[in-house]
């Protein structure tokens, strides 16, 4: 399969080198480990934010790390969790004692996070977890659901939290509390190929498509045959609305992303359908977001994200933030 790449097993190093070479001024990597990048300009903070995960997800996890955002992130291979080493010299070279690991909720990359978080309070260091996990169709119960383009208004949120100076129960609180209201569903149309791969990850015929499909090719939970957007656009809008149980009067941040390989004039006609239908049942949007922002490689598809929002996390993600990647 074709990818503009020297080699496979480089794939992810030289990635990162040509990303901290293009942006020099803003990122770096951390000391001794070309798997860890850095960004300095939220000096302030008591709380430091680490996020990471499997690569080939950009802008995840990568364009959330920034000014307003998270400190520092931790990179794996593609599709698989960065090591306990590399989180650990992350957390290190912020230099702080309260550290927030936040990251999407599968289980290699909580396994080694949480690792990391063991050797670091050894150190005197604390640190807290909080794991995206706002995918409606992988499970019933929401603390065990994957994370998938939610995990923005978590990062989103934390980043400015900590801002305020919250120190680390409280930055770690109004994460989880964002958490629990996140709900996201995706649909794919086509498959994701890895590098140096011979065959994409599953096969879907050109007529079909699969609603609830992972970032990473996991099952989703029914195939059908392809529809309008405007139908696709009112099912993901449903699912989210009621497994929010979000009622007319409230408002919400909506998140259409695209997977990869969907252009972005197909995402504001999905987006013009997504909005009609919010406003049928009276509920405010404060905030839209409508581009990439989670990818699956070249994973032709959609993910709709939903954010109930109050008082207290509109403040928190309306605050300035910038990456070099994405719109925020």
């Amino acid at each position: 399969m074709k990818k503009c790449m020297n080699s496979s097993n480089d794939f992810v190093d030289e990635s990162l080198s040509g990303i901290v070479k293009a942006h020099s001024g803003f990122y770096r990597f951390a000391k001794g480990d070309n798997r860890g990048i850095i960004f300095d300009g939220n000096r302030n903070r008591r709380v430091k934010i680490v996020t990471g995960g499997g690569y080939g997800h950009l802008p995840l996890f990568l364009g959330f790390v920034g000014k307003g955002l998270c400190d520092g992130i931790a990179v794996g291979n593609v599709f698989t969790s960065p090591s306990a080493e590399t989180i650990q010299n992350v957390s290190k070279d912020l230099g702080s004692v309260q550290i927030l690991y936040l990251f999407g909720n599968y289980f290699g990359d909580t396994m080694n996070f949480e690792l990391a978080r063991d050797m670091l309070e050894l150190q005197g260091i604390s640190v807290g977890i909080e794991k995206g996990c706002d995918d409606l169709a992988s499970a019933k119960e929401i603390h065990d659901r994957r994370g998938i383009a939610g995990i923005l208004f978590a990062c989103k949120i934390a980043g400015a939290a900590a801002d305020k100076g919250y120190d680390l129960p409280e930055v770690a609180g109004t994460v989880r509390d964002c958490i629990e209201n996140i709900s996201s569903l995706g649909v794919a149309f086509s498959s994701c190929t890895l590098p140096g791969a011979k065959s994409p990850v599953f096969q879907i015929g050109d007529d079909e498509m699969e609603i609830g499909m992972g970032i990473h090719g996991e099952p989703g939970i029914r195939r059908t045959k392809m529809l309008p957007a405007r139908e696709i656009a009112r099912k993901l809008a449903e699912n989210c609305l009621e497994d929010l149980k979000l009622r007319s009067g409230e408002k919400a941040a909506l998140l259409v992303n695209g997977l990869g390989s969907t252009s972005r004039e197909e995402l504001y006609i999905l987006y013009d359908s997504i909005y009609d239908c919010c406003r049928e049942r009276g509920i405010e949007i404060i905030r839209a977001y409508v581009d990439e922002y989670v990818t699956s490689m070249e994973m032709a598809g959609v993910s709709l994200s939903v954010l109930r929002v109050n008082k207290e996390r509109e403040e928190l993600l309306t605050a300035a933030a910038y990456s070099p990647f994405v719109n925020l």
